[in-house]
């Protein structure tokens, strides 16, 4: 894509929070490096209330800085599906990219796209999340078909979205390509400050659970695998910085059932953009005990402040951290969990260190927009 491009990526951005907004804001910049032309649409009404499980849909960071952010989509009105279209088919973009991560949203995308690509050159490719959620809701499947007839080709974020992908369409072009680093959050730095502007203990070491609480995400696994008593010196604590998007009870009744109210520290309110680099600076190590999951943005912060992993063998996780290279890789079973937290806990400080360095250079934007250009041109191909 060496000739400026006129790009539109419709989905969540600012004033919108979270890392899909994250996600979009990233890959415009990227695009804008390159010297094209980017602009956003997204939302000014995303989700009704009893369907967003957290506090807020909206961030208290100050808004990004030189990015084209229109907030124009409804995701419930059919009117505005049309009006978004045609005013995004009137500017005559070369390429409208759209992130898809839930079937609710699949009638406002699916049309929007229909009414783009009629009678016009423009591309529509998506970046898959998930096709198939993982808290499985009637109809998924046939909302989800109605969004992928809609588009051009696909990049899925992992292997498993792209098997679930072939059970939607065999003949529409698709590709891998991994989640890039989210690498905007802040710089490596210092992590004694870290945990000071945390009001931390340095003389401790700190496990990480990060991101949004659901029930998938396997925090009770890691509570439980944390009640081990070989953590009961006192030396370990287990942080878990994110916004309860369940209900917090189960999880608490753990903690409560183990003793565990002075171990483990609940910052459970939406972590802004601003405050993450933090958490990652003063952890010693990321856990994501997930039960289900395709690929993960926490993963690429990760990689990015070279913390070392451990993760569950579930979904696209497995691919991007190589089992005792960069972290461990273990079913999601309390003991197997347990076990490997013990055994980082053996090992001699910044073991991975020089791994993580060379296996995060796999994870770049570049590689990212290579992909879509490749897709591009299988396009231009078949046409």
């Amino acid at each position: 894509m060496d000739a400026k491009k006129k790009i539109v990526i419709v989905g969540q951005a600012y004033p919108l929070r979270g890392g899909l907004a994250a996600y979009n804001e990233r890959l415009a910049r990227a695009f804008m490096e390159k010297g094209h032309e980017v602009s956003i649409e997204s939302f000014k009404f995303q989700y009704p209330s009893f369907l967003f499980p957290g506090k807020t849909q909206f961030s208290t960071d100050p808004a990004p800085e030189g990015i084209n952010i229109n907030t124009s989509v409804n995701s419930i009105n059919p009117f505005n599906w049309i009006n978004v279209g045609l005013k995004i088919r009137k500017t005559k973009p070369d390429l409208v990219i759209i992130k898809f991560w839930l079937p609710f949203m699949a009638p406002c995308f699916g049309t929007i796209a229909r009414i783009i690509r009629w009678k016009r050159e423009t591309k529509l490719v998506s970046i898959i999340d998930n096709i198939i959620p993982h808290e499985k809701r009637p109809f998924d499947r046939i909302l989800a078909n109605y969004f992928v007839k809609g588009m051009h080709a696909f990049i899925a974020m992992s292997k498993s979205v792209l098997d679930d992908l072939n059970t939607f369409t065999k003949t529409k072009p698709k590709l891998f390509s991994p989640h890039p680093l989210y690498d905007h959050f802040g710089k490596i730095e210092n992590r004694e400050d870290a945990l000071e502007k945390l009001g931390l203990d340095n003389q401790l070491k700190y496990l990480l659970f990060f991101g949004f609480i659901r029930d998938y995400k396997g925090l009770d696994l890691l509570l439980e695998a944390f009640a081990d008593k070989y953590f009961n010196d006192g030396k370990l604590k287990l942080i878990v910085a994110g916004e309860f998007y369940t209900d917090p009870k189960p999880y608490q009744d753990i903690i409560e059932k183990y003793d565990m109210q002075q171990r483990v520290i609940m910052d459970n309110d939406f972590i802004p953009d601003s405050k993450v680099a933090d958490y990652f600076n003063a952890a010693d190590i990321i856990v994501q005990p997930y039960k289900t999951a395709t690929q993960s943005g926490v993963t690429q912060i990760a990689y990015h402040f070279e913390k070392p992993m451990i993760v569950t063998n579930v979904g696209g996780l497995a691919e991007i951290i190589p089992n005792g290279k960069v972290g461990y890789v273990v079913e999601p079973k309390v003991d197997e969990i347990s076990k490997a937290i013990q055994k980082f806990l053996s090992l001699p400080s910044g073991c991975f260190s020089e791994n993580i360095k060379l296996e995060k250079q796999k994870y770049s934007w570049d590689q990212m927009l290579e992909t879509i250009d490749k897709l591009v041109n299988m396009l231009k191909n078949d046409n």
